[in-house]
């Protein structure tokens, strides 16, 4: 079987691994949020890495950074949803959600290191 570019990159493993992080995560929240913020975070988080493989997939060194910037911008997003998720009280223990703002920064770290190798490589 043949694996493509962005299967061999860390962030996009880093970031894959993530979502099931989230999915695991919004597993125990109220059945009530199941389409608010539950669904908000799933999509946001799941976009990270989508973005990421999808750039791969561009031309242009150009068009690539920029969908790693929609891909961190999705983080941002993740990250904001989990913020409000620990304000509303939903099960998520502080070490869940230092782990999980953790993982964000590594990733988004990764995310802008590819980003520079592709706007400086042209």
């Amino acid at each position: 079987m043949y694996v493509f570019s962005f299967e061999k990159l860390e962030v996009w493993q880093n970031a894959r691994m993530f979502i099931l992080d989230i999915y695991k995560l919004t597993a125990k929240f109220p059945s009530n949020e199941l389409f608010g913020i539950t669904s908000q975070i799933k999509r946001s988080s799941s976009s990270i890495a989508t973005n990421i493989a999808e750039g791969t997939s561009r031309n242009t060194n150009k068009d690539k950074a920029h969908f790693l910037t929609i891909s961190y911008s999705s983080a941002m997003e993740t990250l904001n949803h989990l913020i409000i998720s620990r304000d509303l009280n939903y099960v998520l223990s502080e070490a869940e959600y230092v782990e999980s703002r953790e993982k964000i920064e590594k990733i988004c770290n990764q995310i802008n290191s590819l980003k520079k190798y592709y706007l400086t490589k042209e």
